[in-house]
């Protein structure tokens, strides 16, 4: 088992101790978290060791799960990569393409295996239809949020939509060519509703649009692509494939059958898709123990977390 220590008791911080402390791939030492009176009240209340300071943790660690807020995500990888530690990071990787780039570069330099935390890569509902996104030409996201106060430190664009970024950039098999978009600040001192439209070199096109403050939840998205409609909706969980072939020469008597302008019939096809509930954050987790035990690539690495960032930035550079 790897011994694990987590770097930040949070809402999330919380939530990745428990998992640790039930996983059976992971051996959960302890923690460390600045704000001593709520450290210490969790330690006490779920008996998970309370570490003095980051060095020590990261010296009795072989993983350091990194659950802190993003600016200081680069100050705490650095060290834990300094003595050879792996590391999971939260996203986004870290606040600016140049930490995120220092912290790859040590990475390989030191090799050691890295993470980050797009958990939506995990979501079932995705898991279950990645590999039949192929190719894919229009995409269409909305990732919508009730305002929450946590995560307000840094634009919606890193806080909502770099999990949509990340989604894309795993499916789409070709470079950014441009980059249009807009934002505003509503509420917080960054923007708070942002939409963008990426543009691949292989013709793909995407639109994104996050917010959070919005008065209901969702978190969907859409891929078009020949003769399939893929929709994954990253909340409730649920996914279709909707599908278009030829029209058979004896088509059953309730089939939906389309006709263009040219007389070509095509037939929809609907398919029901068994999805098994997960905890995607557990498997994230797990995955990466795995990625350590036997010497391969990370699922999310920390090169896929850094290229996201990039077009999340340069996003915001838009505004």
């Amino acid at each position: 088992m790897l011994k694990v220590g987590v770097l930040g008791a949070g809402h999330l911080g919380k939530i990745h101790l428990r998992l640790l402390k039930q996983s059976s791939k992971y051996d959960l030492i302890g923690f460390y978290d600045p704000f001593k009176e709520n450290a210490e009240k969790i330690s006490k209340e779920f008996g998970y060791k309370l570490f003095d300071s980051i060095d020590d943790l990261i010296t009795s660690s072989d993983v350091i799960d990194i659950v802190t807020p993003t600016l200081s995500h680069y100050d705490c990888a650095i060290k834990a990569i300094e003595k050879g530690r792996h590391i999971f990071i939260e996203k986004p990787i870290t606040k600016t393409v140049i930490e995120a780039e220092n912290i790859t570069k040590l990475a390989n330099k030191n090799n050691v295996k890295g993470q980050v935390g797009h958990v939506e890569r995990f979501n079932p509902a995705f898991t279950i239809v990645k590999d039949k996104i192929n190719t894919p030409m229009f995409i269409e996201t909305h990732r919508l949020a009730e305002f929450n106060p946590r995560g307000t430190d840094v634009p919606v664009v890193l806080d909502l939509m770099i999990h949509d970024i990340d989604i894309i950039l795993s499916v789409v098999d070709s470079k950014v060519k441009n980059v249009h978009a807009s934002g505003i600040s509503v509420i917080s001192e960054t923007p708070d509703i942002a939409n963008a439209r990426i543009e691949f070199e292989n013709g793909c096109v995407a639109n994104l649009t996050a917010s959070r403050i919005s008065m209901k939840n969702m978190r969907k998205s859409r891929f078009f692509q020949k003769d399939a409609y893929i929709s994954v909706d990253f909340l409730t969980k649920e996914s279709e494939i909707v599908r278009m072939k030829d029209v058979p020469e004896k088509p059953d008597e309730f089939a939906m059958i389309l006709e263009n302008a040219e007389g070509v019939k095509k037939q929809i096809y609907f398919d029901n898709l068994a999805i098994e509930n997960n905890n995607a954050i557990l498997d994230e987790l797990e995955s990466f123990a795995d990625s350590i035990n036997n010497n391969s690539t990370p699922i999310v690495s920390l090169s896929q977390g850094t290229e996201a960032l990039k077009v999340a930035q340069q996003i915001i550079d838009c505004f």
